[in-house]
This record gives structure tokens, sequence and C-alpha cells, in this order.
């Protein structure tokens, strides 16, 4: 794993709750999330979110939570893409059974 390096820099507070909340959204620890705009930015440009999308917010029990962190880690996984996934997936089975 390449070696980190601590980031530190006042922020506007308006500008600090847009990104904590889009950062709860993902599931993503703050270091993650601030890894990947910055990825974003330097890959590959600023991306435009698109417009036809909607957000689901749910609530799971704690243990569950863990067991899903832990998942994704060992599998370098994104929760967004895994629950996509799995959304994905459970439909087009039920599509087939049609």
């Amino acid at each position: 794993m390449e070696e980190k390096k601590n980031l530190c820099a006042p922020i506007p507070l308006s500008l600090h709750h847009r990104l904590r909340v889009e950062q709860e959204q993902r599931g993503q620890t703050l270091s993650d999330y601030i890894t990947d705009i910055l990825k974003e930015h330097f890959d590959g440009g600023a991306k435009t979110m698109n417009t036809n999308t909607r957000t689901i917010a749910f609530q799971v029990p704690e243990e569950l939570f863990d067991r899903l962190k832990d998942y994704l880690a060992k599998h370098g996984l994104k929760q967004k893409d895994f629950i996509l996934g799995l959304i994905e997936r459970e439909l087009n089975d039920a599509v087939d059974a049609e």
C-alpha cells in the first residue's frame, strides 16, 4: 500500500456540509472520499453528476454494516458498486424468472 500523508485545510462551512453529506451517501471514510475526489480531478478531470440518478438511503444493524465494510475492504470494492451489483442481479433474476 502506498504511504499516506495527512492533508488539512480550512474550507467554508457550507462546502464542508456538502462534502460530508456526499461522503455519507457514498458510504466512504473521509480519507477514501477525499482520495477518490483528488484522483478524479488529477486522473480524469472533474466528473459531472448524472441528473438522472436517485438516492437510496437506509439503515442497517451495526453488525451487518461492519461485516459489509470488512467484505468490501477484503475484496477492494466500493459500497456503491457492490450494492448496485446486488440490485441489478436481483432484478435480472426476477425478469428471467417471469
